[in-house]
């Protein structure tokens, strides 16, 4: 994303990240990526960066980024590091349902220290039987004095394994069906927690991934997220927002792509010449530029619609859609240009295609993206 129109301070922002990305996280994210540490070794860097209080208000003690300048950042820590671009978005994304909906007797206490990696973020909505269909949730809190007990389990959750808190989606009203649905601020230091990483990751290897179980876990009354019953929506709500940063992690995949792509094209030689010049391979990456410009464009308008606060869930959907499928579109070129030596880890893009394809999936599936972009279509028209 160009960021000629944005201020002078978010302009620095963005080149810092851009600066700091390259500098010190893409040889350790080839390093995750082989087994060698996560994110988590970077936790303190990117507390000192300001980027774990990315969106969090000035007021307290956050950057407090519009989700224009948000976008930007992500897609240049994506270029040298998807996995480290996942971790700030999830994390960032929590901070803004505490933001919203925490009690305001614990809101700016919470908030005051969510740049600290001590005070790291998860959401844990998803379970075995409960992915693309939260409603579908079994975890339960049932009510005691001025107290939830909380049980149950959680499934891929992103930085489950280090999380501080975990925004958690639960039943605390049986028998009302999608209705009994609530958020509720856990506290990972509770007695009742059991965290299981998920191995065998096809990509974003250096971003956590974990199991959650919930065994009567005591969670105060007052950490409940939002009111009682609407945890649902809350979590569509956080959802929406993410699917940005999910967006934006896609094209900045997309983007480290393309320019691998054009520098093994100048030094690549075939038939006594630079492959650059053959018109098969200058299609592959006049497709790729025109398909990474487009998704950017969406991004941009997507963030802009959220800064505006206009009510249209379908234009982060769309630029989730469009960026994540087209960044797996052109790290597929990326791997078919660079020929045998895309097929092997020594080469970048191998890692890039496999890290791409997580973004079709996570924050919702294409699938739910086509369905809500449909549904608002049908509801307008």
């Amino acid at each position: 994303m160009s960021d000629h129109a944005l201020g002078q301070d978010e302009s620095l922002l963005i080149r810092a990240a851009r600066d700091f990305s390259r500098a010190e996280l893409l040889d350790r994210d080839r390093q995750w990526d082989r087994g060698v540490g996560s994110v988590t070794d970077v936790l303190p860097q990117l507390s000192e960066m300001g980027l774990l209080a990315l969106m969090t208000p000035e007021e307290v003690d956050g950057l407090g980024c519009s989700y224009r300048t948000y976008s930007a950042i992500l897609q240049e820590i994506a270029y040298a590091s998807p996995s480290t671009a996942v971790t700030i978005s999830v994390h960032n994304m929590v901070g803004l349902v505490v933001d919203r909906f925490a009690d305001p007797s614990l809101r700016r206490s919470w908030l005051e220290l969510w740049g600290d990696a001590k005070n790291f973020g998860a959401f844990a909505i998803s379970e075995a039987n409960a992915g693309s269909d939260p409603g579908a949730s079994l975890t339960k809190a049932d009510r005691n004095g001025d107290n939830f007990i909380l049980s149950g389990e959680k499934m891929w959750i992103t930085n489950g394994l280090t999380a501080r808190w975990f925004v958690t989606l639960a039943r605390t009203l049986p028998g009302e069906g999608k209705a009994g649905l609530s958020l509720l601020m856990v506290d990972g230091d509770s007695n009742g927690i059991d965290r299981a990483p998920i191995h065998g990751k096809m990509g974003i290897r250096g971003s956590e991934t974990a199991v959650i179980a919930f065994d009567g876990v005591v969670v105060p009354t007052t950490h409940l997220l939002g009111e009682e019953g609407a945890g649902l929506s809350a979590s569509l709500a956080a959802l929406d927002g993410g699917r940005i940063g999910i967006a934006a992690q896609a094209a900045g995949i997309a983007q480290a792509c393309l320019d691998e792509m054009i520098s093994y094209a100048h030094e690549r030689e075939q038939f006594g010449t630079k492959i650059a010049g053959f018109p098969a391979i200058q299609q592959m990456i006049a497709d790729s530029h025109v398909e990474l410009a487009a998704a950017k464009e969406l991004i941009d308008f997507a963030a802009w619609s959220k800064d505006m606060c206009h009510d249209d869930r379908s234009a982060s959907s769309k630029a989730k859609l469009y960026a994540t499928e087209a960044a797996n579109r052109i790290a597929y070129r990326a791997v078919q240009l660079h020929g045998g030596m895309g097929y092997v880890n020594e080469c970048r893009v191998e890692q890039l295609f496999r890290d791409a394809r997580i973004t079709t999936i996570y924050e919702g599936t294409s699938e739910i993206q086509r369905v809500v972009i449909a549904r608002e279509l049908l509801k307008n028209n």
